[in-house]
Parts: C-alpha cells; sequence; structure tokens
C-alpha cells in the first residue's frame, strides 16, 4: 500500500492499467468505511482511498479543528481493506490559497442538511470534483447515510460530464442500530441511548408506510415525530419525506422512491439518518 499526496497520486495514477475505484473520506475510518472499501475492491482493479479533512465543508461554528483525525489508525483499516494507494494531501496541497472558483449545490443542496449547515454542501462538491481531476477513477463509493450528499454527487456526475460509475452502499448500522459515523465518537453512553430513537422512529416510519399508499407517507412522518418528541434528550432538527430524485417534498399522490430523512441533535452532536420508502397509488 501507498500512501501519499498529490504528485505521488499523479505518479502512482500513470502506472496503472487496469481501472481504479475511488473511496473518498475525511479518516477517523470505522468498520462501515471499511464496507465501502470492500464494495471498491468489487468494482475496480486498484483501490484508492482519500483522506482530508476537508474545512470548506465546515462552517463557522462547527468541529473542523476537533474532528477526529487517528492517521495511523486510519491507515491500519485501509491496510486490512487491501487498498492500494492512501491519498493524504496536505490542506496547502489541496488549497494553496483560499478558493475563488467553487462548485455550488445549487437548490438541492439547500435544503435539509443544507439549510441546516448553509455553504455545506458547496463545499462537499468543491472537494469531490477536486478528488475525481485528481484521481481520474472509473468509479467511486460512496455510503447512503450521507443520502442528499449521495444524490447531489449523483448530480454532480451528471451535470458536469464526469465519466464516473456512482456506487451507493446502503447505511451500515452498529448491533444497536445506529448509523456508523465518525461523529458517533463525541457520544457519552447516555447520549447514544438517547440517540437510538432516530433509527427506530425511522423502522417505526417504514413499518408506518410498508402499504406502499400516500397515507402511509404521512403516517411514516407521524412516526418519527412522536418518537423525538418523547425523547427529552433528543433535538429533532429537520424532518422530511422528499422524492429520491428530485429532493423535492413528497406530494400527497406521489408515485414512486422516496426518502425519509431526519436530522437531532443529542449533547451537542449533530446526527442523521434516513430510510429509503416506495410508494405507488392503491388499485
Amino acid at each position: 500500500m501507498e500512501v501519499g499526496g498529490i504528485q505521488a497520486l499523479r505518479a502512482w495514477r500513470k502506472r496503472q492499467s487496469g481501472t481504479v475505484s475511488l473511496v473518498p473520506t475525511m479518516g477517523a475510518l470505522h468498520s462501515g468505511h471499511q464496507a465501502l472499501m470492500d464494495r471498491a475492491r468489487e468494482s475496480g482493479d486498484s483501490v484508492v482511498t482519500s483522506i482530508f479533512v476537508n474545512p470548506l465543508q465546515f462552517g463557522t461554528d462547527e468541529d473542523f479543528f476537533q474532528y477526529p483525525r487517528p492517521f495511523e489508525a486510519d491507515l491500519e483499516v485501509c491496510e486490512a481493506a487491501g487498498v492500494d494507494f492512501v491519498f493524504a494531501p496536505a490542506l496547502g496541497e489541496m488549497y494553496p490559497s483560499a478558493p475563488e472558483v467553487t462548485v455550488s449545490s445549487g437548490r438541492m443542496g439547500a435544503v435539509y442538511e443544507g439549510a441546516a449547515r448553509p455553504g455545506h454542501f458547496d463545499g462537499v462538491l468543491t472537494v469531490v470534483a477536486k478528488l475525481f481531476t485528481l484521481t481520474a477513477p472509473d468509479s467511486a463509493v460512496f455510503g447512503l447515510k450521507d443520502i442528499q450528499q449521495f444524490c447531489l454527487v449523483k448530480r454532480l456526475i451528471s451535470d458536469l460530464n464526469f465519466d464516473i460509475e456512482l456506487i451507493g452502499l446502503p447505511v451500515v448500522r452498529d448491533d444497536d442500530g445506529l448509523a456508523m459515523s465518525s461523529r458517533n465518537e463525541y457520544l457519552a453512553p447516555a447520549d447514544r441511548v438517547a440517540a437510538l430513537a432516530i433509527p427506530r422512529a425511522l423502522d417505526a416510519g417504514a413499518q408506518a408506510a410498508s402499504d406502499g399508499s400516500p397515507v402511509g407517507a404521512e403516517a411514516a412522518a407521524e412516526a418519527v415525530l412522536q418518537a423525538a418528541a418523547e425523547r427529552g434528550d433528543l433535538e429533532l432538527g429537520y424532518l422530511g419525506l422528499v422524492d429520491a430524485t428530485t429532493f423535492r417534498p413528497c406530494a400527497q399522490d406521489f408515485e414512486g422512491q422516496g426518502l425519509l430523512l431526519v436530522s437531532a441533535t443529542v449533547g451537542g452532536t449533530h446526527l442523521i439518518d434516513n430510510v429509503p420508502l416506495e410508494f405507488h397509488r392503491s388499485v
């Protein structure tokens, strides 16, 4: 396994004759990330994992400087997953100066998580575009926990004509049902217990919508609201039932693939989760 910055990556990339699959990360790797790398191994002859904490996607009051950076442990995870190249650029390599030209996430990036974290998705798409350009992958693997990010990357690839296959891996969960996230490290034991209301609420919402009807969609959202209301130590950020293609709210007569989105703050930690739902008209 090779490790390096931009120049080392370019030299390594020139030596590759087969397909390359990319797994972009900000480090603090866990078994969810390893699942992404395992999936990338199935898709490419070689796997590149990037480790870069991107300042452009953090707000002024967010945790950029506190974000966990266990680099040596991350390298061990990459080694165990059979990664071929770990792209770990320095901040000054990726941004020699404050960037003047960036990617706009548009309307889709200004709602839900984008409304809660203004400018976040502009920063995400800017760094993803840079990673795509630098690594020139044939495929890229993203987790579906960050579902709005995934949908925006899909539009980035389409709108800017990147010739890249986008692969989404379903949410990876711990044994207690909580979606794996690097920010879970911030949760005290009592906070983690409170956070379990999130996946349980989504499960209840999925059950409420299991008949596939628009009425079930309303019941799904109500189930999440009720579960959140029962936890005084969980502050609901947003709840959305959206069209998975457009990220617009589902209408009463909506048919197709929907997403039930939720964000909550537990013990000062911002958590997100989602569940896909399929809706069809009754016959």
